[in-house]
């Protein structure tokens, strides 16, 4: 069975994924990769798109609309003294010397890029990164200094985004990795009497995560934020590793 027919199967088979513990452990670690990849798609897409519009947007808005600032010993200072918020073409970016808005409230605003109090933040999909301005060693940034970075950043996102993709990638590889092992440990316990090792479940296990992934995936996609998240997605794919668990037949006793 080739690694789409897998994919179809895990969505709603827990029969099939029963019978996917007998398989080479090299395909079944192929199909982390490839459900991996599928998660964080979405996130790179957005990512791509709001580095290319933030960069051309930035350079405008540096321009024509931000008031004089000036990052100097970790702080930001501006010629403002509330928060300046500037839309333009589906991005945001945001001025805040005061501290009144935090990394939290840079998420809400969808594609956006925020010079804060303490920290700069970039903001897509609904995913924000922040970064202390203590991490650029005491330097100190001007308007001027902020347009010639954006144009440096500029040439080098054929660059950038394959390099963050990569990053993403190989972390959410690796987080998979660590839940799915810690998955086939709580199989142990849901297992009872069934002839089932550890190997067994943690194949059983992979295909397990296929369901809870595909939602995430999608509501990651239309940019909808699902409360408790973590929490779904542990129950769920403890749900469907246990159906799968129950497909497996009991041993016979023996008289």
């Amino acid at each position: 069975m080739n690694i789409f027919k897998q994919f179809y199967k895990s969505i709603y088979s827990p029969r099939d994924i029963a019978l996917f513990r007998f398989q080479g452990i090299g395909k079944t670690i192929l199909y982390v990769f490839f459900l991996t990849f599928i998660s964080i798609l979405p996130s790179i897409i957005y990512f791509s798109t709001a580095l290319i519009e933030g960069i051309d947007a930035a350079k405008t808005i540096i321009k024509d609309e931000a008031p004089s600032f000036s990052i100097k010993n970790g702080h930001l200072t501006a010629k403002t003294d509330v928060p300046v918020t500037i839309d333009k073409d589906n991005f945001t970016i945001i001025i805040d010397p005061t501290g009144a808005i935090s990394g939290d409230d840079v998420a809400d605003e969808g594609n956006a890029f925020a010079l804060l109090k303490d920290e700069f933040a970039l903001s897509s999909g609904g995913n924000v990164e922040t970064y202390p301005y203590s991490m650029m060693n005491d330097i100190h940034i001007t308007n001027s200094d902020l347009l010639n970075f954006v144009d440096s950043i500029g040439g080098m996102k054929g660059i950038i985004i394959p390099v963050v993709s990569l990053f993403i990638y190989i972390f959410s590889s690796a987080a998979s990795f660590i839940e799915i092992s810690v998955l086939a440990f709580i199989g142990l316990a849901l297992k009872g009497n069934r002839k089932l090792n550890y190997r067994q479940l943690w194949r059983m296990a992979a295909y397990s995560e296929t369901l809870p992934t595909l939602f995430f995936t999608i509501m990651t996609a239309i940019q909808t934020v699902v409360p408790n998240s973590f929490l779904i997605n542990w129950f769920v794919v403890i749900i469907v590793l246990y159906l799968a668990i129950k497909e497996v037949p009991k041993p016979k006793n023996s008289n």
